[in-house]
């Protein structure tokens, strides 16, 4: 009895047991599967991440795409590389339409390079990248224009074919057989609220998620503000380096180019030919017309240069009336035709009440009248000038040099007022100026440095590279009055030593904050006279020099100094001088006040017309420096 009873009891414990083990195995079970379905989240939580963290680094390369300042080919090329790949895109380009007068078509302007695009150029004869596309109204393209939004289309073989119908259906259908890619999504891109073109992508996927839409109109927006930005940017670099009248480039470019050519040419042993032009009589088209119509002339005259100029040839405006072309590979014989070509054309130009306008042209050629570049632009200013002096409306070439160069002469009198030590500047510099001097092989660049550093001794407010501005526009200012070119040199020369006497004063005193004494001022005002006759006097070969150097101070009224000259009785070099002297001196900073705005400048400076200075002279100052910061 009590066997059995032990043996029910254990039956009943073994079955305890297995409802025990049955359910710890069924919770087992359940554990096991909700850990299967964490793992499955996580994984596709980490790929869904792993897609974020790739469009984010995607974005931040356009990013810093577009503050790299690159052109916008550059741009949008490295756009459509930096997609494809990523996010199982095959291949991505960007599309845009183009119309003429005949029809609407579309051209791919960036592309990635991935094998799809290199698979489909090997089965077409002409690669995509290059072939006018056709519009078709009904395409994807025009249904994602005309509804702005993102359009995905499964029909890739239907897509090619609207936009390269010359393919062939066999072609096409073995492209879309053998292409990863399953569906095409287009997304339309804007700029500054016009119409730009599309983006696309190629996708492994057939369907597209919520995401991905957002992802890619994210794309979009970033693309489009690099666009922009590059479109912006463009802009800007033109301003730059263009004349604002005209749409020539510029002085500043015409320089940095010409650096180029020099380096090409001699490189390559290969001449080119500078044509210099100069509008004839414009002073006197401002005066009896206005400066509206002076503008009117210039712009013709740089028309004419646009018409006549190859596309590899340079047209540039040097400032007021004064033009150069650049003529790359161009001998003189050559250059003598253009030039003659481009005179006549300017000729037979008919304005509006002006009537016909004439030009002065001059024309020089690197290593065959000169291999040193400074040389061959100092010829073709010569050989212009020679043309006004013939009756101008005519071309010359220029000569081989039969005279000393002007730049020899600055040289030769800043070696020799330095080697002499007759001013107070340290040994070491003076030394170390001439040695620069001695070997400038004549560059100007050169002797504006040395005389920056000079001025510099007694005025350490002084902008390095000043100079250089200085002279160019004394020689501009001068040009407009028609001077003849030995004393337009003479001037350089002028513009160079007119201060030089101020080394020869206290520094204190140039350099005093509080107001100057009477006695203060008197002494000051002995610095012409100082460099005129103690300094440069001495020195036989610029005598012509120490009368516009001495006389640089006088003003037209009879008030200024050393010798109470008026009006005619001041060279007009010594009047450019003054004039140039002063604006530099009001826009400068000054130990005893601040420096004034070129506007505050120039309307002092006004104020000061038939005293200072004659009203002509104003007029085309003010006309001149406008110009330059307009």
């Amino acid at each position: 009895m009590d066997f059995f009873k032990r043996i029910k009891e254990f039956k009943s414990m073994i079955a305890e047991v297995e409802s025990s083990i049955y359910g710890g195995k069924q919770d087992y079970l359940e554990i096991y599967e909700r850990n299967i379905q964490l793992e499955k989240e996580i994984k596709q939580r980490t790929a869904e991440l792993n897609i974020a963290n790739k469009r984010i680094l995607t974005l931040q390369h356009i990013l810093d795409m577009m503050n790299s300042a690159k052109p916008l080919q550059s741009v949008l090329e490295t756009i459509v590389n930096s997609i494809q790949g990523e996010l199982g895109y095959k291949h991505c380009n960007i599309l845009q339409k183009f119309k003429n007068e005949k029809e609407e078509y579309l051209m791919v302007i960036a592309q990635s390079d991935d094998e799809s695009i290199k698979r489909v150029s090997r089965m077409i004869t002409i690669p995509i990248q290059t072939r006018k596309l056709v519009y078709n109204p009904n395409s994807i393209y025009a249904k994602s224009l005309q509804e702005n939004r993102i359009l995905q289309t499964l029909d890739i073989g239907g897509t090619l074919k609207s936009v390269a119908p010359d393919v062939s259906d066999k072609i096409i259908d073995e492209i879309v057989l053998g292409s990863p890619s399953k569906s095409i999504i287009t997304v339309p891109l804007y700029s500054r609220k016009k119409h730009f073109g599309w983006f696309n992508v190629f996708s492994s996927r057939k369907d597209i998620t919520e995401s991905e839409i957002n992802f890619l109109n994210m794309f979009a927006q970033q693309i489009e503000m690099a666009i922009t930005i590059a479109d912006l940017f463009e802009a800007v670099k033109a301003q730059a380096v263009t004349d604002g009248l005209t749409g020539l480039y510029n002085r500043r470019y015409f320089e940095e180019y010409l650096k180029k050519e020099t380096i090409r040419a001699i490189r390559q042993q290969q001449p080119f030919s500078i044509i210099g032009l100069d509008l004839d009589f414009l002073k006197q088209i401002n005066d009896k017309y206005g400066h509206a119509y002076g503008d009117i002339a210039i712009k013709t005259v740089a028309s004419v240069l646009q018409r006549n100029a190859r596309s590899i040839d340079i047209a540039a405006r040097m400032g007021g009336e004064e033009f150069n072309l650049i003529l790359p590979g161009v001998e003189s014989s050559g250059a003598l035709i253009a030039a003659e070509r481009i005179r006549k054309a300017i000729e037979q130009e008919e304005l509006e009440t002006i009537g016909h306008i004439t030009a002065s042209i001059g024309v020089a050629t690197f290593l065959e009248h000169s291999d040193n570049i400074e040389e061959v632009i100092e010829l073709t200013d010569q050989a212009m000038y020679k043309s006004k002096r013939n009756g101008r409306n005519c071309v010359t070439l220029a000569k081989p040099v039969t005279e000393t160069l002007w730049q020899e002469t600055a040289i030769n009198t800043f070696v020799d007022i330095l080697s002499k030590h007759n001013i107070p500047i340290q040994q070491d510099l003076c030394d170390e100026l001439c040695e620069k001097l001695k070997n400038s092989e004549r560059t100007k660049d050169v002797l504006y440095s040395v005389a920056d550093i000079l001025t510099q001794t007694y005025n350490p407010l002084h902008s390095s590279g000043l100079m250089k501005t200085k002279v160019q526009i004394a020689v501009s200012l001068a040009k407009r009055f028609d001077l003849p070119k030995h004393e337009i040199d003479n001037l350089r020369i002028a513009m160079l030593l007119y201060d030089i006497g101020n080394i020869m004063l206290p520094v204190e005193l140039l350099q005093k904050t509080a107001p100057l004494t009477e006695d203060e001022r008197n002494h000051i005002k002995t610095h012409p006279i100082i460099a005129a006759r103690e300094i440069l006097k001495p020195i036989s070969y610029i005598q012509d020099i120490i009368p516009i150097v001495e006389h640089h101070h006088e003003n037209w009224d009879g008030t200024g100094y050393p010798e109470q000259k008026s009006k005619d009785e001041i060279p007009m070099t010594s009047q450019i001088i003054l004039i140039v002297d002063a604006y530099f001196a009001l826009t400068e900073q000054r130990t005893y006040r601040q420096k004034l705005s070129p506007r505050e400048a120039l309307k002092i400076i006004q104020d000061e017309a038939g005293k200072k200075w004659n009203n002509t002279l104003v007029q085309e100052f003010v006309t001149l420096i406008e110009h330059d910061i307009d």
